[in-house]
């Protein structure tokens, strides 16, 4: 998990610097930065509550968010950014929660428990991780129209927060909410990308995820059925 946050941390500090040098960027919408902040506090939601069907609303709701930036983030709105847009709620609001919210109900669980940071030690370092993303991004070679933008320290912060769900706590279920946060950050990622990063590309992630919550999903399925839990410290009683 280290390797690949750190190649995913890697990975978007060049991409920025790349986008800094795309010539004729748009100013960034009156949108944006709502938005952005409603994504960050969202991030500290899910961090700070133990109830299941709040993080996977507050999941759904982030798909939203998102769905609505892509649109709010470009200057022209043409097929092609409706179609993200509509994809990303589809999956992200609608198809993943409900098939979460599925599970949950199949495997008669509620809440998180006994994770493995607490969630007021989650909070903290949830809140000095978006600090640091912020400082970290005033560090790289931005656009002008990007050096006071949330965009970059959103998505530094949504990636480490889908980091910290997905490795510290012990439901399957919050740990596939945990990787579909960190694809968030990524997705925000993308967007401040848009003069650099084809469109091709933001479809193949919204792809690649559908398909790993999907696996999940029958993992998620064999655990219940088999130990009546989704608790994934269950899969040390596992024999061959």
């Amino acid at each position: 998990m280290l390797p690949l946050l750190a190649a995913s941390t890697a990975s978007a500090a060049a991409a920025a610097a790349a986008a800094a040098a795309a010539p004729h960027a748009a100013a960034p919408s009156f949108l944006e930065p709502p938005l952005l902040v409603s994504i960050l506090l969202l991030n500290l939601f899910v961090l700070g509550t133990s109830r299941l069907r709040a993080v996977i609303g507050a999941s759904a709701l982030q798909g939203v968010v998102l769905g609505v930036l892509t649109v709010a983030k470009h200057a022209e709105i043409t097929l092609e950014i409706v179609a993200v847009a509509v994809g990303a709620i589809a999956i992200k609001a609608i198809v993943i929660p409900r098939l979460l919210h599925k599970a949950m109900r199949d495997a008669a669980i509620e809440r998180e428990v006994e994770p493995l940071i607490g969630f007021i030690g989650s909070i903290l370092v949830g809140a000095i991780g978006t600090a640091l993303a912020v400082i970290f991004s005033s560090t790289l070679p931005l656009r002008e129209t990007d050096v006071n933008s949330l965009i970059l320290p959103s998505s530094f912060a949504t990636v480490l927060t889908g980091f910290i769900v997905l490795t510290t706590r012990r439901k399957a279920i919050t740990q596939v909410v945990g990787y579909l946060i960190l694809e968030n950050g990524i997705f925000i990622m993308g967007l401040a990308l848009i003069d650099a990063m084809p469109f091709l590309v933001e479809v193949g992630v919204l792809l690649d995820l559908f398909v790993a919550i999907f696996v999940m999903g029958i993992i998620i399925n064999h655990i219940s059925r088999e130990f009546a839990s989704t608790d994934i410290a269950q899969l040390t009683q596992l024999k061959e």
